[in-house]
């Protein structure tokens, strides 16, 4: 294999959300990949053997990202890639958060505000840096319940479904300027936010029933489609979907 196919190397790449879970499997990946790794995060541990350009800052603060992002092209001079997993939920696990809490305005905006605002506001920002070098590629991590319905869960579904047509949006606007912009879906991946679910009984044995693999997914299985969408090896595609779900969309009823 060409061992340029999948090249990332010296790569500037931003990934958001990346303290834990999805977004530091990503980080960590690119990083060993050659790839120059900013971390924007909330909440971020220095790590002990990756030497991440770490920003400790709150997505739904504009005039810090304005800060943080004028940092970046003054260190760095460009922006390859932007990878927009930052996320947050509301889960109701076994039904034991009433219906009134779940639909109440303050959470759906909360959730906005992370899950797609915060990734609004920077895909615009950093689609103007790219568009100087007329290149580069944006990864939004949607999720499956961007495609189906699920019980207890509605502000993360509309935040997530917002963020998938998002991705469409920017493809159309910002693709003559050589920019891509894609998803990656995410079925049921065992991070800390999903724990809760994996270790009920119940929901496991329900989800597990759905998935053609017969496994929950892992952090590292979103590596290779993300490694994929930010090299030149995608250079074709945008506005696309990749779903990482063990065949969950595949299986009929």
């Amino acid at each position: 294999m060409n061992k340029k196919l999948f090249n990332i190397k010296n790569f500037v790449t931003i990934i958001t959300g990346s303290g834990r879970g999805i977004g530091l499997e990503i980080a960590t990946a690119f990083y060993k990949h050659g790839a120059k790794v900013i971390r924007l995060d909330l909440n971020l541990n220095k790590h002990k053997l990756y030497k991440f350009d770490d920003y400790k800052i709150d997505l739904r603060k504009q005039k810090l990202v304005d800060q943080c992002l004028h940092e970046i092209k003054r260190r760095y001079g460009r922006i390859d890639v932007l990878i927009n997993n930052a996320g947050v939920t509301t889960y109701n696990l076994n039904n034991k958060v009433s219906k009134t809490i779940l639909y109440d305005e303050k959470i759906l905006k909360e959730t906005l505000s992370v899950n797609l605002i915060a990734a609004y506001n920077l895909s615009n920002k950093v689609c103007k840096t790219m568009s100087k070098r007329k290149k580069g590629s944006i990864i939004n991590i949607t999720s499956l319940a961007a495609e189906r319905g699920f019980k207890g869960n509605p502000s993360y579904q509309v935040s997530k479904a917002g963020l998938k047509q998002l991705t469409k949006a920017l493809a159309c606007d910002w693709g003559e300027q050589n920019i891509r912009i894609n998803n990656v879906c995410p079925g049921y991946i065992k991070t800390p936010m999903t724990m809760k679910s994996f270790k009920s009984p119940k929901l496991k044995k329900i989800r597990d029933a759905r998935m053609i693999l017969k496994r929950w997914g892992e952090p590292k299985d979103l590596v290779g489609p993300c490694i994929f969408l930010a090299s030149d090896s995608s250079s074709y595609i945008t506005g696309s979907d990749i779903f990482v779900d063990g065949g969950w969309l595949a299986k009929g009823l």
